[in-house]
């Protein structure tokens, strides 16, 4: 199996925390983010990422390498800023198989690979994985319906919900429409109106779920995560 790992965070939020290195590589119980990331997805299977890397790209570069952990690393750098879209749409043209997983570099997300690969073969249609939260006016919401994600709903929706958890299951020509060179929002230029063509399946995750973009999730994971 093959993933994408988004891992060219500024890390804008945490600068008064971590203000050396790019935000995947923030360290995390001894070590960096990254590292616990791909252990994990070392044991669930995957041989090969492609990192997306931007921001103090040699950082993440010189300390990995090209293997980690038995997988192939390959990364992708940007001559110029693509924007979210962009940095996967180049990442893609490097995925070997028919589809990938791809995944947020500053969000663990211990996810049950084993079903979601199954809800792929099944079905073959591209995913979004949700996961049920207590509050999501800090992520925004999931609207689903038969399994079919439906729409977002914006950060000022409160209560108990169904957030995307920053994980996606792509076809590799997925982003084949938008042009190789030019900058484009994953969220806003593509996700938005293929989920309102109804193209995107969910996967609904019950695995722990930390996102460390904010001080106090980056505090908590100090402790949660030691032990991965």
């Amino acid at each position: 199996m093959e993933a994408i790992i988004l891992a060219g965070g500024l890390g804008t939020r945490l600068r008064k925390v971590v203000a050396d290195v790019p935000k995947p590589m923030a360290p995390i119980a001894g070590r960096p983010f990254l590292e616990i990331l791909l252990d994990v997805l070392a044991r669930k299977g995957f041989k090969r990422i492609i990192l997306s890397v931007g921001f103090m790209a040699e950082k993440v570069s010189s300390y990995f390498g090209s293997l980690h952990a038995g997988m192939d690393l390959i990364y992708v750098m940007e001559d110029q800023p693509l924007g979210t879209g962009g940095g996967v749409r180049l990442s893609l043209e490097q995925v070997v198989s028919d589809h990938v997983f791809v995944f947020n570099g500053d969000t663990f997300l211990d996810l049950e690979i084993d079903q979601v690969e199954q809800q792929w073969q099944s079905r073959r249609h591209p995913i979004i994985v949700g996961r049920a939260v207590a509050d999501t006016s800090r992520y925004g919401r999931l609207l689903v319906s038969d399994g079919v994600v439906q729409g977002f709903a914006g950060k000022d929706t409160a209560g108990p919900g169904l957030i995307n958890a920053g994980c996606y299951v792509f076809k590799r020509q997925q982003l084949d429409d938008f042009p190789a060179d030019q900058p484009f929002s994953l969220e806003s230029d593509f996700l938005a109106p293929a989920v309102a063509r109804g193209e995107f399946d969910v996967f609904v995750t019950a695995g722990k779920f930390i996102d460390i973009g904010v001080p106090e999730d980056f505090l908590r994971a100090q402790t949660e995560l030691a032990g991965f």
